[in-house]
């Protein structure tokens, strides 16, 4: 990611503009959380690789990123194998656990097709989510 990937702003949200796989552009709204980590990254540059790696200065790759996701879930003591894909899944079960309806999901995680969102979510056998109680509330018109 490069620092001139999030500079513009969309009908009033930061946005990041990113290719994913298939080389497919999208772009995504930036919370204000996010914005804040992103501009720790950045410091007083305007222009290049928005992460670097401290001793070096080069950019991160993919590698760099999975060593320090499994650094950081080996410090907080997490005994399971957690990856930056680990943390895909994670965030789409959170977001649907969270009320997000499928289709945003699904956009969110930039999925071709609904199943696929579907399948990541570690929680889909859950039957405190399960739609007879939202069928419930909505005919006792709660």
């Amino acid at each position: 990611m490069r620092i001139e990937d999030y500079a513009d702003t969309l009908r009033g949200h930061r946005v990041l503009h990113l290719v994913g796989k298939g080389n497919k552009p999208a772009t995504m709204p930036v919370t204000v959380p996010v914005l804040r980590a992103l501009e720790a990254c950045r410091g007083q540059r305007t222009s290049g690789p928005l992460v670097l790696r401290p001793v070096s200065g080069n950019p991160i790759d993919r590698r760099d990123v999975y060593r320090m996701v499994a650094r950081i879930a080996k410090t907080a003591g997490i005994p399971r194998h957690i990856s930056p894909h680990s943390l895909r899944h994670a965030a789409i079960t959170n977001a649907l656990d969270a009320g997000v309806p499928l289709r945003d999901a699904q956009i969110l995680a930039r999925h071709a097709d609904p199943r696929t969102t579907e399948h990541y979510d570690r929680a889909r056998g859950n039957l405190d989510r399960h739609g007879v109680h939202f069928l419930t509330a909505y005919v006792a018109g709660v």
